[in-house]
């Protein structure tokens, strides 16, 4: 016969609230089964027999039950507040809103060079912004050729915050890709929809749901939204100066990206993005003379041992990448200023005279950067016979390095998205992580964090997709985020 079978039931914070359900023969521990699946609950041990026609049937049904839930799974909003709560409820009433603010952003044209639509947007968000207590100010672009940037603050006895989020899209005027498009119920296309309108509506609803919850008093924040993300303005110092003025004295740094595209992720490291320029000149002659001593190996060769040297030599560190993206090589050469128009001359019996190659630099942090330069210096130093090498770098985009700071940014912001009910966030690879304006600041603040911005896919296309159903997710991550950075959650840590 059979060992009798009884009935264990895990309670939760009601009396009548069942969260699990377990038969058990007897001698077996019920606690140590049931703790592992319901760590914060607490138990009821029912020693009732059951019927023991039933026995197997019921006992397999219940016991497939427990074994399908999560270790970690939770009620949404167990561990939130009450004040948090309210934050919630307000991110939801205002969900209609906001998909109205986003629409409207969306349907106003702001290609980086359309300076009226950047001023445009700006106005919009200025309005939203200033209507929640901020102090909102235009910067005129005109010194690095652009149109501007919008700065928002709010002074509060909190630590400060810096939001970072754009105005200006990769579609211009002419550009065919120019309204808002609901797809259904969940998805809609739209030129810069989730890069990055998407991620300053987020921001404008988080800030109101904590207006709301009468918690944004306490708060001392700072917005930066660049007009010229997309294509910066030149002199680029010049252009990230407002950023960077903006994050001193700030405790942690958020951008608001689209990242990856999944909402289970954030991004604590980009690399930077720099370039590069190779200039290899040779000695014009007929190709019969080519390798002689006089001649020696023409500015083709000596370009492609040099192309060839960095791929052995650095081809393989990780993080690192160099990519030749322009290679003009001849009698005659000319490269524009930007590095991607040119024309080359030249003919299969005389040996090439010049070679130039343009290419990209990106690394996960300054020292790559440096040691990378190093090395490709070194290479270009040693010319093959008759030939000579010369190659220039330039910065451009900073990396955001890992550290420590971001990892316990990560920490927090994946602990508020599992308290809202919206599952954990990792950290993106940094390989499949580009640049953007959180690089900046990143090495001013001691911690930072991207990728907090609307969810989808396909930016930069005319595919470019939102999954609106991350709209409010987001939105609520972002305002228990907030709140707990500036009660101290950072320094619990």
């Amino acid at each position: 016969m059979s060992a009798p079978l009884y009935e264990v039931r895990c309670v939760g914070a009601g009396p009548n609230e069942l969260i699990a359900r377990l038969i058990i023969p007897r001698g077996v521990c019920a606690f140590a089964l049931l703790s592992n699946q319901c760590p914060r609950a607490r138990f009821r041990l029912m020693l009732k027999p059951l019927p023991g026609t039933c026995r197997f049937a019921i006992a397999c049904a219940f016991a497939c039950t427990i074994a399908s839930r999560p270790v970690d799974a939770q009620k949404p909003g167990a561990t939130l507040t009450p004040i948090e709560r309210t934050i919630i409820k307000s991110v939801d009433a205002h969900n209609a809103n906001a998909l109205a603010l986003l629409i409207k952003l969306v349907n106003i044209n702001s290609g980086t060079m359309n300076f009226a639509g950047v001023r445009q947007v700006a106005d919009v968000l200025s309005a939203q912004l200033d209507s929640l207590g901020f102090k909102s100010r235009w910067v005129d672009g005109a010194g690095f050729h652009r149109a501007g940037h919008l700065v928002a603050e709010h002074a509060g006895p909190g630590p400060k915050i810096l939001l970072i989020g754009h105005l200006d899209t990769v579609f211009e005027p002419d550009h065919p890709f120019q309204k808002f498009d609901r797809i259904d119920d969940s998805t809609a296309k739209g030129p810069g929809v989730i890069d990055m309108k998407g991620g300053d509506v987020i921001i404008v609803y988080a800030l109101r749901a904590l207006k709301e919850a009468k918690q944004l008093d306490k708060m001392n924040i700072t917005i930066v939204f660049d007009g010229d993300e997309e294509e910066s303005g030149t002199p680029l110092e010049l252009a990230r100066a407002t950023l960077v003025e903006a994050a001193k004295g700030a405790t942690a740094a958020l951008g608001f990206e689209d990242g990856s595209g999944d909402p289970k992720t954030a991004m604590t490291s980009r690399r930077g993005a720099g370039s590069w320029s190779l200039i290899s000149t040779g000695t014009p002659s007929h190709s019969g003379q080519i390798f002689t001593p006089e001649i020696g190996a023409g500015a083709v060769f000596e370009s492609a041992r040099v192309l060839n040297e960095f791929y052995t030599k650095l081809g393989h560190e990780q993080y690192l990448t160099f990519n030749p993206g322009v290679a003009l090589g001849g009698t005659a050469v000319t490269l524009d200023s930007t590095g991607t128009v040119g024309n080359a001359s030249g003919k299969d019996n005389v040996v090439a005279a010049q070679m130039k190659v343009t290419g990209d630099l990106r690394t996960i942090s300054p020292a790559q950067f440096d040691k990378a330069e190093s090395t490709m210096k070194d290479i270009v130093a040693h010319p093959l016979p008759g030939t000579k090498s010369e190659i220039s770098f330039e910065t451009g985009y900073p990396p955001m390095a890992p550290t420590e700071g971001n990892r316990k940014l990560l920490e927090i912001y994946d602990k508020a998205s599992r308290d809202v009910g919206s599952g954990g966030v990792v950290a993106v690879d940094p390989s499949h992580a580009g640049a953007a304006d959180i690089s900046f600041v990143a090495n001013l603040v001691p911690m930072s964090i991207d990728a907090l911005g609307l969810s989808g896919h396909d930016d930069h296309t005319d595919k470019e997709t939102a999954d609106l159903r991350t709209l409010p997710v987001k939105t609520k991550r972002t305002a228990v985020f907030l709140l707990r950075l500036t009660n101290g959650a950072a320094k619990a840590r």
